[in-house]
């Protein structure tokens, strides 16, 4: 039975300790993890906290507990709370292989009840907890609890949904998937699968945290992306979303990839050549790209209803022989997939050919004796790697007994006589040549197939048109200018720190632009002889009308600014964003959001390798040094552990900058009726040293 116990822990109140800790990030007894900002709105309204309270964290059992609260409770605030006193790293190893999004809480107070092991602390209003002691604690007596709490003192009942909780969500994923965490900026964020098309000489490397998968050719080009952001929607890979895809197979003769879709407990299907993605299992997803350009039109307005359910709705009860938080996949004789999960405690055998799983098998031995052929001829590609080179993922992963290292199963793949195998630890792909065993570090190019990171593209209107939007988003570079009205030349000059380099100059699918307020923002083909503004039909109708009525002479169409400078030439143009915009009398203000793609800069002249140092100045760049002191040097140790050349790793660098335009009346001609249009050009210098 659970040991459950009522009221403050003696000594020691946690709901007064969390309180007093949620206004600094960083405090004399704390210090938080995965959180950004301070959030005024966990002190609003009847908030319910579930608290998972440990010495340690390194029950992953705990975590797989959690998801599934989160999954029937998506609006219940959850976070967890550590001694900080233990080892972190496995802490810091485990937030990133779970993808742990809630907060974390490190304290140097010591609480009684973790003694006898990890517990679920759960209170309302930082009021009256109760403890629920024992690690595999039934959760139905945890869901019963949270529901007792939804019910008002008059009696009646309302749903997760209806309560004071944060409401901006897209497709049912909360706030906290768009917040940068310490290493979510990175290139690729944990790596943990990889999988090859040996004739089309193509890598599918699964991005676990950045919830895609990249296809790249046997040099690293980059060819496509599969996923566009965290979700569960089948549909053409730009609009696709998965969350935490891991191992996968390619199918020569249909040119299509089957992967696991883990945290959606799906099997699923890209079709290579359609560039669809296409879910195989559970069935009852299949229909989740139905009505997809009204789900997009939602989604982008933020007025998405897909969690706005009540509770016994999105309580999804999984069947038999649904996968649960399936990792691996495995390719056996006469069209059968082996699904395995991460602990290889349970596997799914599925029919390609029907699409259905017909025989589940739980238990280390039986599914030795089912697999571990396929298993062990998939890890003797390890026999050509030397062992330091994968010893920390070892560490860290779960392997099934008697089978030494199968946890890297998903992480290696053969292509062209080269072994490529998943650096989790490096955030990197390493490639060793199985003659010579020369093991390098495979480098990606053409990121502009990625385009923004999702984190980036935020719903329309969502950071102005709703009260918990997207207010505390970070702002890079502010400035205004005053100026007349008519068509204004942007021109965005990002000064690189002096220790980074870019590894490729911007593409302009890594740009986006909007003009808020008096101005329109206008696209311009460049270098083309007579090239014309893009502007809609009906402008350039009344355009035209406007030309018939009241022609111009030519010099009064267009009076430079003498103010500004017309004649901007950038050396360095791979640095430069341009825009265009056309503005009335009054205020605008012109968004900018893109991404450079840098790696550390190496010093001819230095020998020296600190990898504490380029870890943390990695950390730096890629935050702009927002991050708290212990959290940062947290990450840096981690970081630094990796047997690569830090100075190699690519990482990208989020740049959000706002130009506030103010436009005065326009100038008259000198007949007092004809307005004078003008041509202005600005300037913008973003310094990120």
């Amino acid at each position: 039975m659970t040991e459950v116990s009522h009221g403050p822990a003696p000594g020691n109140d946690y709901p007064s300790f969390i309180k007093a800790s949620l206004d600094e990030l960083e405090g004399p007894y704390h210090c938080w993890l995965n959180r950004f900002a301070k959030n005024e709105r966990l002190y609003v309204g009847d908030r319910i906290f579930l608290v998972l309270s440990a010495r340690t964290f390194d029950h992953v059992i705990l975590f797989e507990n959690i998801k599934k609260i989160k999954k029937r409770f998506p609006h219940l605030f959850i976070m967890g709370l550590i001694h900080s006193s233990a080892d972190t790293i496995p802490l810091i190893w485990l937030l990133m292989a779970e993808n742990i999004s809630f907060p974390i809480l490190l304290s140097k107070k010591t609480f009684p009840e973790t003694e006898k092991g990890a517990c679920y602390l759960l209170f309302k209003n930082f009021e009256s907890p109760v403890v629920y002691h024992e690690k595999d604690v039934d959760l139905e007596i945890l869901f019963q609890a949270i529901q007792k709490l939804h019910v008002l003192p008059a009696g009646n009942s309302k749903s997760v949904s209806q309560l004071s909780f944060p409401s901006w969500k897209q497709d049912g994923i909360t706030k906290e998937h768009y917040m940068c965490s310490s290493l979510q900026n990175l290139l690729l964020n944990y790596p943990g699968c990889i999988s090859a098309d040996e004739s089309g000489n193509r890598l599918f490397i699964s991005d676990c945290n950045h919830h895609r998968i990249i296809v790249s050719d046997g040099n690293g080009v980059i060819l496509d992306c599969i996923g566009s952001s965290p979700g569960f929607e089948d549909g053409d890979f730009e609009f696709a979303k998965l969350s935490r895809p891991a191992g996968s197979y390619y199918h020569a003769a249909e040119d299509c990839l089957y992967f696991v879709d883990s945290e959606n407990h799906a099997i699923r299907k890209a079709d290579l050549e359609a560039r669809s993605v296409h879910t195989l299992y559970p069935t009852s997803a299949s229909n989740k790209s139905n009505g997809r350009i009204w789900s997009w039109i939602m989604n982008n307005l933020g007025l998405d209803s897909t969690v706005d359910s009540n509770v016994e709705e999105t309580s999804d009860v999984f069947d038999s022989k649904t996968p649960y938080l399936p990792w691996h996949m495995l390719k056996s004789v006469d069209d059968i997939l082996f699904i395995l999960d991460r602990r290889f405690q349970t596997v799914w055998i599925m029919d390609l050919t029907s699409a259905k799983i017909d025989n589940i098998l739980e238990g280390s031995p039986e599914i030795l004796e089912t697999c571990r052929k396929q298993i062990a001829k998939k890890l003797s590609l390890l026999d050509c790697l030397a062992y330091d080179w994968f010893q920390q993922q070892i560490e860290y992963t779960c392997s099934a007994e008697g089978l030494p290292h199968s946890g890297l199963l998903s992480s290696l793949t053969t292509l062209q006589n080269q072994v490529f195998i998943c650096d989790t630890v490096g955030h990197r792909i390493l490639k060793v040549d199985q003659e010579s065993g020369v093991c390098s570090n495979f480098q990606f190019s053409n990121f502009g197939i990625l385009g923004l990171p999702y984190w980036m593209t935020f719903p329309l209107e969502t950071f102005y048109a709703t009260r918990n939007g997207l207010s505390d988003v970070q702002i890079d570079h502010l400035q205004s200018f005053q100026l007349l009205p008519g068509r204004i030349h942007i021109q965005v000059i990002v000064d690189v720190p002096q220790d980074a380099e870019l590894v490729q100059p911007l593409f302009e699918a890594c740009i986006w632009r909007q003009a808020r307020g008096a101005a329109t923002e206008i696209s311009v083909i460049e270098d083309v002889p007579g090239s014309v503004d893009k502007v809609g039909v009906a402008q350039q109708w009344y355009d035209e009308l406007d030309d018939l009525a009241s022609p111009k002479p030519k010099s009064e169409q267009a009076v430079p600014d003498d103010n500004l400078n017309n004649n901007l030439m950038v050396e360095d143009k791979k640095n430069c964003v341009s825009c265009n915009v056309n503005t009335s009398p009054g205020t605008s203000e012109v968004i900018v959001y893109t991404v450079l793609y840098l790696k550390l800069k190496r010093d001819p002249d230095s020998q020296e390798e600190n990898p504490k140092v380029h870890a943390g100045r990695i950390l730096d760049i890629m935050s702009s040094g927002r991050n708290v002191k212990m959290e940062r040097d947290l990450w840096s140790e981690f970081l630094s552990k990796s047997k690569g050349d830090l100075r190699d790793l690519v990482f990208m660098k989020p740049l959000h900058i706002r130009i506030k335009l103010e436009s005065f009346d326009h100038p008259k001609a000198d007949n007092e009726r004809d307005i004078i249009l003008t041509d202005s050009s600005i300037q913008v210098k973003v310094s990120l040293n």
